[in-house]
């Protein structure tokens, strides 16, 4: 599957924007991770992936969104953008993702990413803004990768992002992208209403499409709307993991899940300290669905300075991961609760409901079923996940 899926991607993606993906997320991204191990042992914190969601706007209504997209926009301003990922850069750091609301409605977005050229960046989107104009000049900037929202069929679509032709805007994205020769993700968030879509024709369908890898994250119950029903069941989130590690060896395209080691284990990027969350407003989060903090990018110049002594983030990571290996939000909200009262953490959001979402929030099983392991069956991946992507001793 490896030669396979390295021949579509050398016969379809543009050679410069390879080579920009092998050096800047490839072999920078390694040693990212190899400096984020150095400074573990050294006890600092300072996590070698940033997520930043740089715009609050929207103009979708997904179910289940935890994101103000119908308030008055948010976000953080290109200065602020261009310095953080400069001090990040400057302690090894060179992959960051861009979330938003919707990413591409940030006027700035374009430009921020041709002032970091020695950076990559993975913008997860809901692509209905990726004209050919937009995914040209991506194509000449080469370096970034769109991951693509796509929750299902057109009626799935429709029902899940609150909108009507969503999935033939959102696919007219995704054919301008391949057009123009990038590396195109496509992202699922798999609930009870599209675990079905979730099959091997599926995966074939988004080849034949000209997809080169698909992200896979199940349904998060958070938010003003949580929409519990939507979530999946113990049962069926071990049958997701089956199928991710099944068709890894089986079909040629990449396949991205954050939430198991090379063993199975369940894992929750916060915890382990691998990335941490910058909100629109600049608030510095454990991650996107704990919209609580202490600290804002504005409050230093360094964003190293303020997340690596952030006694918040600490004591998050130690007691999240004191307590399970899966989500500490869904597991254990109560939790959650303690912690933001502990150290007088802030509402981040602009409805300023949060902490009543909290407390509304009904425990329920995550990825971390003991005893349902499920490990890599394919080498590159299972190699990939032991050497840089795994607990980084948090859960010893």
């Amino acid at each position: 599957m490896v030669a396979r899926l390295a021949y579509r991607m050398v016969t379809t993606v543009d050679k410069r924007l390879l080579w920009k993906f092998a050096y800047n997320f490839g072999y920078k991204g390694m040693r990212s991770v190899q400096k984020f191990k150095k400074r573990l042992k050294q006890g600092v914190h300072f996590p070698p992936f940033l997520f930043i969601s740089i715009i609050n706007s929207c103009q979708l209504r997904c179910q289940g969104c935890w994101v103000d997209v119908a308030s008055p926009r948010q976000m953080i301003s290109k200065d602020d953008l261009n310095r953080l990922i400069t001090d990040a850069k400057a302690h090894g750091n060179s992959y960051f993702g861009i979330l938003g609301g919707e990413p591409f409605m940030h006027p700035d977005l374009l430009d921020v990413l041709e002032a970091h050229r020695d950076c990559y960046f993975q913008i997860f989107t809901n692509g209905q803004l990726i004209s050919e104009k937009v995914a040209a000049r991506l194509r000449k900037i080469g370096n970034a990768t769109p991951l693509i929202s796509i929750e299902g069929t057109d009626l799935i679509s429709d029902q899940r992002r609150g909108a009507k032709n969503v999935f033939d805007k959102t696919l007219q994205g995704v054919q301008n992208c391949v057009k123009h020769k990038l590396i195109v993700g496509v992202a699922t968030s798999v609930c009870k209403t599209n675990l079905d879509l979730v099959s091997e024709k599926w995966l074939r369908q988004l080849i034949d499409l000209g997809v080169h890898y698909a992200w896979f994250h199940t349904y998060r119950v958070v938010g003003p709307k949580p929409t519990p029903e939507l979530a999946l069941s113990p049962e069926e989130i071990v049958r997701l993991r089956r199928f991710i590690v099944e068709m890894r060896t089986k079909v040629p395209i990449g396949i991205v899940e954050p939430y198991w080691d090379d063993q199975g284990g369940a894992l929750c990027p916060m915890a382990t300290g691998v990335s941490h969350h910058i909100g629109p407003s600049g608030a510095i989060e454990p991650c996107p669905i704990i919209q609580f903090a202490k600290e804002t990018i504005q409050q230093s110049p360094s964003i190293y300075q303020i997340m690596s002594k952030s006694e918040f983030l600490d004591d998050f990571r130690k007691t999240s991961a004191a307590a399970t290996r899966g989500c500490v939000v869904l597991e254990r909200p109560d939790l959650v609760k303690l912690l933001v009262e502990k150290h007088g953490a802030l509402d981040t959001t602009q409805r300023k409901t949060a902490m009543l979402e909290l407390e509304a929030l009904q425990p329920r099983t995550s990825q971390h079923q003991p005893g349902e392991e499920i490990p890599e069956k394919s080498w590159i991946y299972r190699f990939a996940k032991k050497h840089w992507y795994f607990g980084f001793g948090a859960y010893t």
